[in-house]
């Protein structure tokens, strides 16, 4: 076994048989445009979250949703002579950040609450409240690292409730993987047409495991579609992603084997943090973050030195690493080396 890459959130089960079928029959036709499968995996997309085609933009992979909501709204500040700003938990993934920044938008971090890293829902609105201007909140739910998710209830009240300046983003890479009964996804309250401030994006490159193909999508209002594909690149999804992307969503015996596989694995992991006595927060995700008695870089290094890459350290928080679930017999390797971590003082 070569490198153990458990530190990127990939989904290592690889892609399905379906899907890897798909793609080589679809070779033949690799010289036409894939308007025909792109429409397709639009109408699949619309279907399963219950909405119309009209409220679905496909993107090559969701961080280019994320990047459309972020330019669309510079955009329209910018037309209306307002100021703009983008407000995020602090850790969180980063894409969002990244793109305002890159377009000059100031990026507003505000930190996880300290004992349960949780968003701080009354620090980010207050950022919002001192700002003259329109702010999108960006909101990774599961979060990553931390892989919790919000307070259903109180996030729903405060997205009801927000007045027309405010936008959010609520990224649900992870959500196939909540095993939270109290979960409800931004989707929702998009059909029951709540706000017209909501865009939701998802993902094919975790539980569906093609992270390479870049597939992913945004709902949200007709009208908040509309904006968006003003700024989506043009012919953005590729042939083999959409034909993998439909095989994919039709194959319910791998997405359920994808799904028992990190369920299985992060039982294994958990049992082992429990016994070693290091703290771990509650994964509703594909991976899971836990405290390291050390210095984490440290850690991270010993770890590659024994053939594993982990997740990096995420300021501001300390002590704690995150670590990609990958299929049951990696978690052993992991485990048998984190023990001899333990056997040696270093954990």
């Amino acid at each position: 076994m070569g490198l153990l890459e458990l530190n990127s959130n990939e989904n290592s089960l690889g892609m399905s048989d379906a899907a890897r079928k798909a793609i080589l029959e679809s070779l033949d036709i690799g010289f036409r445009y894939p308007d025909d499968q792109r429409a397709a995996l639009i109408t699949k997309v619309a279907k399963i979250n219950g909405v119309t085609e009209s409220q679905i933009s496909l993107g090559s992979g969701s961080s280019e949703n994320i990047r459309t909501v972020v330019q669309m709204l510079q955009n329209k500040a910018l037309r209306a002579g307002k100021k703009f700003q983008v407000i995020v938990p602090h850790p969180t993934f980063a894409y969002a950040e990244l793109y305002a920044t890159s377009i000059d938008v100031p990026v507003v971090k505000v930190p996880l609450v300290s004992d349960s890293y949780s968003f701080d829902l009354q620090g980010m609105q207050k950022a919002a409240d001192d700002f003259n201007g329109i702010s999108l909140f960006y909101l990774c739910n599961p979060n990553n690292p931390t892989a919790t998710i919000a307070a259903t209830d109180m996030l729903k009240e405060w997205v009801g409730t927000a007045p027309d300046h405010h936008y959010f983003l609520l990224d649900e890479a992870y959500s196939e993987y909540v095993t939270d009964s109290s979960f409800e996804s931004g989707i929702a309250w998009i059909r029951e047409q709540r706000s017209e401030n909501i865009v939701v994006v998802r993902t094919f490159s975790k539980l569906c495991a093609l992270a390479g193909m870049r597939v992913g999508y945004a709902v949200a209002s007709p009208q908040m579609i509309a904006k968006l594909e003003a700024f989506i690149s043009v012919d953005n999804t590729n042939l083999a992603g959409a034909v993998a992307a439909l095989a994919t969503l039709d194959d319910e015996a791998f997405l359920a084997l994808s799904l028992r596989t990190a369920n299985e694995s992060r039982q294994l992991v958990e049992q082992t943090l429990d016994e070693l006595g290091l703290r771990y927060l509650p994964s509703q995700a594909s991976f899971i973050f836990h405290e390291i008695k050390g210095d984490v870089q440290t850690y991270i290094n010993r770890m590659r030195e024994h053939g594993i890459a982990v997740g990096r350290e995420f300021a501001p928080i300390t002590g704690f690493n995150r670590l990609t679930l990958g299929r049951p017999d990696e978690m052993t390797v992991f485990v048998k080396v984190l023990k001899s971590f333990r056997e040696k003082g270093w954990v």
